[in-house]
């Protein structure tokens, strides 16, 4: 094993140009499965913000809700006929809708997305949102996301600054009274948070008995999918009663599969791979077919077919560390441009590192394999004829 390992180190070195070459198609591949695969997590993650910080065990929602960011609406009276169920401690009504913002600098109008709660109970997660119930409890006042993108103006710069803001939502003048941290995804650019009398104000003509999300909350010690089951047979087919893990699956579903954007991500990282074994298995080939005679010289000495390929198999394995180190170095730095210029949340994690290695081992090994087709061929006695 010990005399194997030069040999094919020697040969990958012994043309420096191709050896660059091939490190950079590696991590060419490497940096496009990432970027992909990075894209697909971060618009899965984006999309459930509102299931993961919103307080709930069980929701109601109207099965016409393609995604969260534009429900369908259904009567509020679902939502008390539930807290009549046994097992179910209170329930909270929330609204959702998009709305207009005019940006108080440059007067340029975009979509925000408006959440309506009640500020007597706890519907958000977000420790900033609670502890600012009471300023949304004043007339037209609303809390806006930080993370929200910059087109709608630095309202987190002038905040901190002491500075009031003021701003026209769907022509409606409100007055901004904090900053909460939540995040944009592929269907929401911004959020503002408000109570549901504001929201009201915001949209006049919403009937009032219209609501888009019922929260749950069951009673300490309740039987989750007890009451889920019940809840189902009680309410009227115009509800869907979820878990939260259900409410999750259901968005990334709708983003996965139901919308294009899943397949084009997952697609995107196949040809990535496939882009890389071309790559790779072009630099084996041209170096196998260079070295023919060597291979076959190897074979006339006694040397197996087995010996020989776990050379190519060699090369392919250094192709692929050479080729991942810098592709993820630089993976990580695509990461935070791409993160701070789209306040999606790209982070790296170990698993996905570890997959991608594998995913590269393996489209080299791929490359490999069929480069191996041209050693096993070579004949001592038709090479040297």
């Amino acid at each position: 094993m010990a005399r194997r390992i030069p040999v094919a180190w020697l040969q990958l070195t012994r043309e420096p140009l191709r050896l660059l070459v091939g490190v950079a198609g590696v991590a060419f591949a490497v940096i496009l499965v990432f970027m992909q695969l990075g894209f697909q997590s971060a618009m899965y993650e984006s999309a459930t913000r509102y299931h993961r910080h919103l307080d709930y065990d069980i929701v109601l929602l109207s099965p016409k809700t393609p995604f969260i960011g534009i429900p369908e609406g259904f009567t509020r009276r679902r939502l008390y006929q539930a807290l009549g169920a046994d097992g179910v401690s209170a329930v909270s009504p929330v609204y959702i809708q998009q709305a207009f913002w005019k940006n108080p600098w440059q007067r340029d109008v975009r979509n925000i997305v408006v959440v309506g709660i009640d500020p007597t109970r706890r519907a958000f997660l977000l420790a900033d949102v609670q502890r600012q119930l009471d300023e949304i409890r004043i007339p037209d006042v609303v809390l806006f996301d930080a993370r929200s993108r910059p087109e709608f103006g630095p309202v987190a710069g002038e905040l901190a600054r002491g500075s009031p803001v003021r701003a026209e939502i769907n022509d409606r003048r409100v007055s901004v009274g904090g900053l909460f941290r939540l995040g944009t995804s592929f269907g929401i650019d911004g959020t503002l948070v408000t109570s549901d009398l504001n929201f009201m104000r915001i949209f006049p003509n919403r009937p009032p008995g219209v609501i888009d999300l019922g929260l749950v909350e069951l009673a300490p010690g309740g039987d989750l999918e007890a009451v889920r089951a019940h809840l189902e047979r009680a309410l009227e087919d115009d509800v869907l009663v979820l878990t939260r893990a259900d409410f999750i699956d259901r968005e990334v579903r709708y983003w996965g599969s139901t919308t294009p954007i899943g397949f084009v991500f997952g697609f995107g990282a196949i040809m990535g791979l496939i882009v890389g074994a071309v790559i790779v298995y072009q630099i084996l080939f041209a170096d196998v077919s260079q070295h023919l005679r060597e291979y076959a010289t190897l074979k006339a000495m006694g040397y197996s077919n087995r010996f020989l390929s776990n050379v190519v198999l060699q090369e392919a394995a250094a192709l692929a560390v050479l080729g991942y180190a810098p592709g993820l170095a630089i993976t990580l730095g695509l990461y935070r441009i791409t993160a701070d210029a789209t306040r999606l949340p790209l982070e790296l994690s170990s698993g996905r590192a570890i997959l991608v290695l594998a995913l590269t081992l393996a489209m080299c090994g791929g490359a490999a394999l069929m480069a191996l087709r041209k050693v096993r061929s070579a004949d001592p006695a038709e090479v040297f004829a």
